[in-house]
């Protein structure tokens, strides 16, 4: 970006809360498609490989491997952001991801396991973007405004990924008019959401906003001078801050990914029929993105503390009900998938607004994109693992474990006020 498109927002703040608003509302268009790009592999991913590889056992390995895609998407994506700015990044993400679905039609009409997988792993790729977007709108916000500008990316995102699970059957027929394997169906509006999520973003979010606020931040620190004792005592509380955020965020990621992943191949298994689950999972992906505006405006009046320990104790008695619900109970396992959802929002939101206060302009993308890979690889524990719990074990097991991770947040988030407070 050219200085003299920089330049008029360097010294106006109405300037700057305009691009901030414009920013937002970019993000908003490119998140509703992004969500029903993201709400396939949720849905059907997990049985389409059951269906290929004949086995409940190996069931978390598509969700395994399109979140170790987007491990190495979130590393890219921020690294490329961090260079040269969001637009690129963030386009190039959605661009890879369509693909990747692309290629799981192809595998699902060649019944290719190893093609599956590749494309799998691309696919990821969009999960990954999807998620880094909404750092997008928080790059001009004010301190006060962080949380509740990462809550309406999040909110964005709930119209398509509702949408996406429950025209599961509308795609599997559009799939069967092809010839192609129902459970492809709902890979090819991921392919198509994607892509125009990628499209959005390349052509409008322009002047980009990170590399925007990089600038401003260059010209008002540019004569200041910093304590060197007190730079010292502030690397530290940054430090601490981004470890406690990335528990937050990777835990949260770990327990939700585990049981949400799981929990369509649990209700086929006692009878329900594919629109069941994606009753099931739509109310579970609204309960993870519809919420976020309210949490977005608590986390910054409350705090991120409050937050953060509200979402260890809903995602602790989400577990509990996933394991006490009866396999063909759809009112139970709703009940139990929406706490699961609202349990992730708190813990994302929150977790979010932590790594952002924790980081600066300068090194921010970075830094996110890092951590955004350890949430992608802690899903990915999760779903492979999963696969393996209730094969072995069973579903009320997964469940027990989920509570005992979500549990494990309270002492790391206090642990990270007191000695804050300490600083």
């Amino acid at each position: 970006m050219t200085n003299d498109k920089i330049a008029p927002y360097l010294h106006s703040e109405t300037a700057q809360q305009q691009l901030y608003k414009r920013t937002l509302i970019v993000i908003l268009c490119s998140q509703i498609f992004g969500g029903a790009g993201l709400a396939a592999g949720i849905t059907v991913g997990a049985l389409l490989a059951k269906d290929m590889l004949g086995t409940d056992s190996v069931t978390g390995l598509p969700a395994a491997l399109f979140t170790l895609g987007s491990a190495l998407a979130a590393y890219i994506v921020g690294r490329v952001s961090q260079k040269y700015g969001r637009r690129y990044g963030l386009a190039s993400g959605f661009f890879v991801g369509s693909i990747g679905a692309i290629g799981v039609v192809i595998a699902g009409a060649m019944d290719n396991i190893a093609l599956l997988f590749i494309a799998l792993f691309l696919y990821g790729a969009g999960t990954a973007t999807n998620l880094q977007a909404r750092y997008a709108g928080t790059d001009l916000a004010t301190s006060k405004q962080r949380a509740t500008a990462t809550s309406i990316a999040l909110v964005a995102t709930t119209f398509g990924a509702v949408a996406g699970p429950n025209l599961a059957t509308t795609m599997g027929k559009v799939a069967e008019s092809f010839t192609l394997p129902t459970l492809v169906g709902p890979f090819i509006l991921a392919a198509v959401a994607y892509a125009l999520a990628g499209t959005v973003l390349f052509v409008f979010l322009r002047p980009d906003p990170l590399l925007v606020a990089r600038a401003i931040a260059i010209h008002q620190t540019a004569a200041e001078t910093v304590n060197a004792e007190g730079a010292v005592d502030k690397r530290q509380l940054m430090r601490m801050g981004i470890m406690v955020g990335a528990i937050v965020l990777v835990l949260s990621q770990v327990i939700m990914t585990s049981i949400m992943t799981m929990t369509p191949v649990h209700m086929l298994g006692h009878g329900s029929h594919l629109n069941a689950v994606g009753i099931v999972i739509g109310l579970h992906v609204a309960a993870m993105y519809l919420p976020s505006l309210g949490t977005g405006v608590l986390v910054d009046k409350v705090g991120r503390v409050a937050v953060a320990l509200a979402a260890s104790v809903t995602l602790a008695i989400a577990g509990i009900c996933a394991a006490f619900a009866p396999g063909d109970s759809l009112l139970w396992l709703v009940v139990a998938l929406m706490l699961l959802g609202l349990g992730w929002n708190f813990g994302l939101i929150s977790g979010t607004a932590i790594i952002i206060d924790s980081t600066t302009i300068h090194n921010r993308a970075k830094v996110q994109g890092s951590v955004d890979v350890a949430v992608a690889l802690g899903g990915s524990f999760g779903s492979v693992v999963s696969g393996v719990v209730v094969a072995f074990s069973s579903y009320a097991t997964l469940g027990f474990i989920g509570m005992s991770f979500a549990l494990f947040v309270i002492p790391v988030v206090l642990w990270g006020y007191k000695a804050n407070r300490a600083l």
